[in-house]
């Protein structure tokens, strides 16, 4: 199936690593020019390298999303560097856990305000574009009460939220908006592993929540995040798309 990315302009935040780095790479192979932002400058330079042998445009700095003025100069010097930006995924999280006041600063300002101040400074290139799309990446954890409840789950939520209030505003000007809620995703050096290594206790029991017997992989995530991106989508906007094999519970209409 031809998704129609071919020339497109797209811009992703941690595309460095696990599920960004998926869809960057996904995004390239489908012909799409990437920009990419992460705090790794080395990890940033080899990505770029890596995704320019794929015969497309890429650009890439070293940025912090929850610092406002490098998110937007980024934003706006990969659209210089592309030509535009036609698809915005807001991926980055913070991972904030823990219940406490730095948990929920640090929720607020990478997951809620970096997708926020990310999609803002789009805008303007955006509704330049014939095939504007945005998507953020959300969680389970955003529908379902589980262990990350606290700041990282009700960030999760208002991105869908927010997400939804995007699609609706923006229909009229041609600017889709979708989320994608993935489930535990198990990839090298993710937090998944992580918790393999040190505490494989929980990890047994996470997986054994799961009906599938594992977790996504990054490239599973990365495969319904870009189609939702790509023209081939372009009726569907509002919807969060759960990929989870079936983890949560709750019945989403």
């Amino acid at each position: 199936m031809d998704l129609g990315l071919k020339g497109l302009n797209a811009i992703v935040t941690g595309g460095t690593k696990g599920i960004g780095l998926a869809i960057a790479r996904t995004l390239a192979a489908e012909g799409a020019n990437v920009g990419i932002c992460a705090r790794d400058a080395a990890q940033v330079a080899a990505t770029v390298a890596e995704l320019e042998k794929m015969g497309v445009k890429a650009f890439g700095r070293a940025a912090d999303v929850s610092d406002a003025a490098a998110l937007q100069s980024w934003v706006a010097d990969a659209g210089a560097a592309l030509g535009g930006v036609d698809i915005v995924v807001a991926n980055v999280s913070a991972l904030a856990i823990a219940n406490d006041e730095d948990g929920w600063s640090k929720g607020f300002q990478v997951d809620m305000m970096g997708t926020v101040r990310m999609v803002n400074a789009a805008m303007p290139l955006l509704e330049k574009s014939k095939q504007a799309s945005i998507v953020t990446i959300s969680s389970v954890s955003g529908r379902e009460i589980d262990f990350a409840a606290g700041p990282y789950g009700a960030f999760k939520a208002a991105i869908i939220h927010y997400t939804h209030g995007l699609a609706c505003h923006l229909a009229g000007k041609g600017i889709r908006a979708n989320s994608v809620s993935p489930g535990n995703t198990y990839f090298p050096g993710g937090v998944w592993n992580q918790i393999e290594l040190g505490n494989p206790e929980f990890f047994k029991q996470a997986l054994a929540m799961n009906p599938t017997g594992r977790m996504a992989t990054a490239q599973e995530v990365a495969n319904g995040a870009v189609f939702l991106a790509s023209p081939a989508a372009s009726f569907i906007t509002g919807t969060n798309l759960t990929v989870d094999g079936a983890l949560t519970k709750g019945v989403q209409y």
